[in-house]
Formats: C-alpha cells, structure tokens, sequence
C-alpha cells in the first residue's frame, strides 16, 4: 500500500533519514520501533507530507505521493496523529469530531445565505455519525465534555474517531500510547484491532511499549541511525543481532521497553 524507496531527509549535515527503503502491506498493523534519534517521526513527517524529503520516493497504490501536502493526502485517506493530542480544547468531543469532513455547506458564506436546510441536514448528519464513532470508541459518555477536559487516553481515542469520520485507508500513528495509563491502553490497542479487522484500516504505529507492540504489530521494523535495521515478528527482531546492537549490548533481550 506505501512504499518508501531510499528516502533522504537531512537537516544541515545531519542525516535524520538516511536512505530508508520499506513497504506497509494493505490490511497490516505494522510496528516501527529503534532507538531515540533513530528518524522513526521525521520518516512518518515525509511519509504524511509535514516534511519535504531531501531525495528518495514514496507511492501509495502506486501512486507517487512525494512531497504532497497534508491536506491532499488527507483527501487520499492519509492520516497522522502526533504524540500529543491536538483536539480543540473548548469544543465538545463531539463537536471535535463534527469538524473533521471538508467541503461542509456551512464553510461558504452563500450557503450560510441561502442554503440553510442543506446546512441544519448535514449537521444532523455529522451529528449522528459523530455519536455512532464515540459510541463505537466507548467515550459516548463525554460526547458534551470539553475535549480539553478529558484525559490523555480519552484525548487519543479522540483522535481516532476523528479518522473514523473521513473513513481513513491508512493511519500512523506516533506514540500512541504515550502518557496513557494501561486500562486506556488496552481500550485503545482494542480500538485499533476493531478498525482493523471490521472497517479495513490499515496502521503503521510508532511505539515504545513492546507489550502494545506485540499485542497489535506483525510485521515490525526496527531502524537505527536513519536507516531500516530489521524487518520480521517481534520475536525475530529481538533475536536480531544487529537490533541488539542498536540498543546498546543485550538491554533489548532483557527489557519489556525499549526507547522510541
């Protein structure tokens, strides 16, 4: 579905991505994990069109999607979510959601003139699908709580269903469960599971956890130093002599986490 052949981004004389070549299978939740520096966001930012790559290529479908902006790729069914949750803190949840879908009747201002039923049937639209995602990600019960108000966990379920609301085709998602406490955790590996197997979404998911890595990924790919290092279950990638290295002598045998 996405193929990354010898992508280059530097910064300066530092080579953040380093001629990273890989594939994401249509249909996969792929892990992507590797030591701090290791330009696992700064590939997801040139893959979803927050950075310009320096050289290399990526397609989508076989499309070539180089250097596209967010917003096409959005329109493409591209979607990243960041570390941090970016919600609109003083909308409701729901409203948060209701946002999401471009070209609304009530973005022109002749709509909001003369087209004003077209309007109030959308917004009843968005309204039921807003609530059909919340109640699908159990959080139906902070539909009219402020975004802002609700905790990190619930803040990143948000951000799932705010893929939900445009039908997403493939999803990456950085650090998903950073600052999440390991109840959230689980709903949220469960929620991506569900979009998975029941709706097609395909998901690429940066993560330090290696218990959520392997309750969700198959494949996992490890970089290091901007490039891709290894390639297999986890298990094969723990095995992995040069992974090993990369973390630095056997820590990665012995630990339940590694840095992301």
């Amino acid at each position: 579905m996405i193929r990354v052949d010898n992508v280059v981004k530097t910064f300066g004389g530092f080579h953040a991505v380093d001629g990273a070549s890989l594939e994401i299978a249509q249909g996969s939740i792929t892990g992507l994990i590797g030591p701090n520096g290791a330009g696992k966001t700064t590939l997801f930012n040139v893959i979803a069109g927050v950075l310009q790559p320096t050289s290399g290529k990526v397609t989508m479908m076989g499309e070539d999607i180089t250097g596209l902006p967010p917003h096409d790729l959005f329109h493409k069914g591209l979607l990243r979510t960041f570390q941090i949750a970016h919600e609109f803190g003083s909308m409701t949840c729901r409203e948060n959601l209701m946002m999401v879908p471009s070209g609304q009747s009530g973005e022109t201002l002749w709509n909001t003139w003369f087209g004003r039923k077209r309007i109030a049937d959308e917004e009843r639209a968005l309204k039921a699908k807003a609530d059909e995602v919340l109640e699908f990600l159990t959080i139906e019960h902070l539909a009219d709580h402020p975004a802002g108000a609700v905790s990190g966990g619930q803040k990143k379920l948000l951000e799932l269903g705010r893929t939900m609301m445009v039908d997403a085709k493939i999803v990456f998602l950085d650090e998903v469960g950073a600052g999440v406490n390991r109840t959230l955790l689980y709903t949220i590996s469960d929620t991506i599971k569900r979009l998975n197997e029941e709706r097609g979404y395909t998901f690429v998911v940066i993560e330090h956890d290696m218990d959520f890595i392997e309750r969700l990924c198959d494949p996992v790919i490890c970089m290091a130093e901007g490039k891709v290092l290894a390639e297999g279950t986890l298990a094969e990638i723990k095995a992995n002599e040069q992974v090993i290295e990369a973390y630095l002598g056997t820590g990665l045998k012995n630990k339940d986490k590694v840095g992301a």
